[in-house]
């Protein structure tokens, strides 16, 4: 019994953190299946996303070093965006007033929620990190993987390389959080692992209320590829370790990293 009370704990806390993209993919799909006055269906994404920020912040759900964080991954998937557009990675189809070289700003948002849940989930769960690996080691590895999505268009795709280093980087390393008190721990890979499994079940439903389309979808929908996981995993550990590094930068109390040794 207490078990079951753990778990549907964890899994309230863990709604509470889901909170902006829970909005964000709900507005996705009441926006396809409802026809949209005066602005075309992507400026209403926008100003639903901006509005839902604004909240979060007037009501206290997040906070101005957060908005920060989520301001700062706002932009980084926004170049990404960019990018990957220019490609012919995925496109944007519909008609939109507030678009940059082809992307709405709303994309920037799905990112921005990525590092609004960790935020959420990182105050609320109380989470530190033990046997976290050095901040230069960090920031080498993050800033490979982003390059990576860019760098695979015109040279070797290294992100299986890139995958087997995070496992030995972090091969020691494990994430502690609390419910009701209680410490539990699970590898730092394996939530790695979990996150990017649940973004892309979240990318599939986007992408069937049309929030943007695959080449393989333009004649219609198709589930997408399962080798997306690993861009997503790979785009999780990006901004988990964007986060914890400015969570130890920050060195606020109820989000220190632990470096004890625990066994």
């Amino acid at each position: 019994m207490r078990a079951l009370k753990q778990l549907i704990r964890f899994g309230w806390e863990q709604a509470l953190s889901c909170i902006f993209p829970v909005v964000i993919f709900s507005s996705i799909a009441i926006t396809q299946m409802l026809p949209l006055p005066f602005l075309p269906r992507y400026d209403w994404l926008l100003i639903i996303c901006l509005l839902m920020q604004w909240w979060m912040v007037h009501s206290g759900l997040e906070t101005k070093d957060e908005l920060k964080v989520i301001t700062m991954f706002h932009l980084i998937g926004l170049a990404l965006e960019i990018f990957k557009v220019h490609m012919g990675s995925w496109s944007y189809p519909e008609e939109g007033y507030v678009k940059i070289f082809g992307v709405p700003l709303y994309s920037g948002f799905m990112y921005a929620s990525v590092a609004s849940y960790l935020c959420q989930a990182w105050r609320r769960l109380k989470v530190e990190l033990i046997k976290w690996t050095p901040f230069s080691v960090v920031v080498t590895l993050a800033a490979a993987i982003y390059l990576n999505f860019f760098t695979h268009h015109y040279w070797v795709d290294v992100r299986w390389w890139l995958s087997g280093l995070v496992l030995i980087v972090f091969w020691r390393s494990w994430v502690m959080f609390q419910v009701n008190g209680t410490r539990y721990r699970m590898p730092l890979t394996l939530s790695f692992i979990l996150i990017g499994f649940f973004i892309w079940i979240a990318e599939n439903i986007a992408t069937f209320f049309g929030a943007w389309q695959y080449p393989n979808q333009t004649d219609a929908w198709s589930l997408v590829h399962l080798g997306k996981i690993s861009s997503w995993l790979l785009l999780v550990i990006v901004s988990f370790l964007i986060v914890a590094t400015l969570k130890q930068v920050k060195g606020k109390s109820s989000t220190s990293i632990s470096t004890n040794q625990y066994f």
